[in-house]
């Protein structure tokens, strides 16, 4: 159901060189790098222990006395639906779960202009609660192996080597890669912003993972936003559906990421440097990103797209990254998942001294290669995981959610896809949903790409097809409910800070649920294809 890893949501604002101040530090000297925290005005003293709140815990989810029955729509007059549509719209409104509306020419880089709600269901989607402690339970091992995959240089460029060949943009990022390589180039100071997307398979009975997102994993502003609508609804409703609005889990992404970044600029440790946040030129995904960047502390944040990074960037001889005449500590990508963001040499060359600098990366370069489709495929090779994990039982737990993934150099694989289409996705190193092959068109490129030679093979992998269970629910566009028999992918967040040798946060950071008509194929929400929705466990 699409990346965000990718995600499909970048952004840009007002101006996009316009600041977000406030007063977060005291400076002892004008020259002094020591930083002295207001603890009336900021949350935190320890970088270990930003919030006292317990964040979102799959051992945490609430227990019930009995188990009530979840809803059947089919039993929902009209009028009650309008009732729920109504208060939602209100509810979003009022607690800013919007996006720009593409109508308007301005809702793209003017914030406050054009906004409507954002895609939703009405309603949280019924969710195992043994899945999704199980989905909990592997993320800090997944964000564990992406930051050893990316320490390991020559696995990266062994891995994506022919797809380097057959690939152009999965080339240029490996370009970026071979000179900090060259180089000796270290991050001392990592940090992932991941979501780890799965789906429940029906005939397996079994929690499998679709995709690793590092770059871009959309959706930690809104996500959190629409579990508070749904047990907001709940509060309300709940007696008259039937089901209780504690079984829709605590999300708590916003604050956990934010949390991230935040500590993640302390350790940068200059309290004169910006969290700089890479922004597509158009964005009517802002407000999404805006959640993140306004719950960082006070922190200030700037938002420049690659270009104006090119134009007003420059790194200085102790690696200092300058933008707009400003340090910048931390640099946060919600653009650069896919070439569409690259038009020019200019964005690449933004990429590049951005990497060159001693700014910490989110991702950096090895992390966003990190979480391509083709290394992907590769960890699920039998034998690969023991490369970078050493548990055993970490490694069993990531073995049961992978779904099958092969290589097109595998004539069997790619005879069965043939013959049996349908049972396999086809998938392009892209980020950004509406990029893979589904169906009979599986087939039609198999063969092409057989006729074509064996060089275009490495720009693809084959995954099996997931078929999850179909239930019935209503989903809201532009103000108006429509009942659709859907489908949904739920996406764990994961939040990895790492300075040298230590490890300062490894967290399951809450959750995002997207939910589809079943019928499509693609699940991107930013991209049309699905609704924000959350889960319900049962």
């Amino acid at each position: 159901m699409g990346s965000g890893g990718g995600s499909v949501c970048s952004s840009l604002s007002y101006s996009s060189s316009s600041t977000c101040f406030a007063s977060l530090f005291s400076i002892c000297s004008p020259s002094s790098s020591s930083l002295k925290l207001n603890p009336r005005r900021f949350l935190f003293h320890n970088p270990t222990n930003l919030r006292k709140q317990a964040p979102l815990r799959c051992g945490r989810s609430p227990e019930m006395e009995s188990k009530k029955p979840i809803f059947d729509v089919e039993t929902f007059d009209d009028d009650f639906v309008q009732k729920l549509v109504y208060d939602a719209l209100v509810w979003s409104s009022l607690h800013g779960l919007v996006v720009g509306d593409k109508t308007y020419q301005k809702s793209g880089n003017v914030p406050g202009v054009g906004l409507m709600h954002a895609p939703i269901s009405l309603l949280p989607t019924a969710f195992p609660e043994i899945y999704w402690k199980q989905a909990c339970d592997v993320t800090p091992i997944f964000n564990e192996l992406i930051d050893r995959v990316s320490l390991d240089g020559k696995f990266l460029q062994d891995s994506l080597s022919r797809t380097k060949k057959a690939d152009v943009f999965t080339s240029r990022l490996l370009d970026i890669h071979s000179k900090m390589l060259e180089r000796n180039k270290k991050e001392d100071i990592r940090l992932g912003l991941h979501r780890l997307d799965y789906m429940l398979d029906e005939e397996t009975n079994s929690l499998l993972q679709i995709e690793m997102n590092t770059i871009s994993s959309s959706f930690p502003g809104l996500s959190r936003l629409v579990s508070q609508l749904h047990q907001s609804l709940l509060r309300s409703y709940g007696d008259q559906i039937g089901i209780d609005s504690e079984r829709v889990p605590r999300n708590t992404s916003t604050i956990q990421f934010a949390d991230a970044i935040a500590k993640a600029w302390l350790e940068y440790n200059n309290p004169r440097a910006v969290v700089m946040v890479t922004v597509q030129p158009e964005e009517r995904n802002m407000y999404d990103q805006h959640l993140l960047s306004r719950n960082t502390h006070n922190i200030v944040a700037i938002r420049k797209t690659l270009a104006e990074v090119e134009t007003e960037g420059s790194v200085q001889e102790d690696g200092t990254l300058i933008v707009g005449g400003q340090a910048v500590a931390v640099v946060y990508f919600r653009s650069g998942y896919t070439p569409n963001d690259h038009p020019s040499e200019s964005e690449w060359n933004a990429r590049l001294l951005i990497e060159e600098s001693s700014a910490v990366k989110c991702p950096s370069i090895a992390y966003h290669l990190t979480g391509s489709k083709k290394i992907q495929q590769e960890l699920a090779k039998p034998g690969v995981l023991e490369r970078f994990l050493d548990n055993k039982e970490d490694i069993a737990k990531l073995r049961k959610c992978f779904a099958g993934l092969w290589s097109l150099d595998d004539p069997e694989i790619v005879k069965q896809a043939i013959e049996k289409p349908g049972l396999f996705v086809m998938k392009p190193q892209r980020e950004g949903g509406g990029n893979n092959i589904y169906g009979d068109d599986v087939r039609e490129n198999l063969l092409r790409l057989q006729k074509e030679g064996e060089d275009g093979n490495a720009a693809y992998i084959l995954m099996q097809r997931i078929f999850p269970k179909v239930s019935n629910m209503f989903l809201v566009r532009e103000g108006v409910y429509h009942k659709n028999q859907v489908i949904s992918e739920l996406g764990v967040y994961g939040a990895y800070l790492r300075n040298k040798d230590n490890v300062i946060v490894n967290e399951q950071s809450g959750y995002l649920m997207r939910t589809k008509i079943e019928s499509s194929d693609e699940g991107g929400v930013a991209a049309g294809f699905a609704v924000l929705d959350s889960i319900y466990l049962n």
